[in-house]
């Protein structure tokens, strides 16, 4: 029964980050935001009984978060 209250907590977080990511308008936050997406998830894949996806989750998480950060830093985004 908790871990149903846990799914569903968690699932309610992965909603409110995703319309966070959809409305924000700042490209930093919005990066650090799918990197709490990205943990959240794989949370919720480790309470499922998934430790092996939770895993691949958490790689791709980490990687796909640097790769934004890095593409962040090199776009020019100074207003003209």
């Amino acid at each position: 029964m908790h871990s149903l209250i846990l799914e569903a907590v968690l699932l309610l977080a992965l909603i409110a980050i995703t319309l966070t990511v959809i409305f924000d308008k700042d490209l930093m936050a919005v990066v650090v935001t799918y990197c709490a997406f990205s943990f959240i998830t794989m949370f919720l894949y480790i309470v499922m009984g998934a430790p092996d996806v939770a895993f691949t989750e958490a790689v791709i998480g980490v990687i796909s978060t640097i790769f934004f950060v890095i593409a962040l830093k090199t776009i020019d985004r100074r207003c003209r």
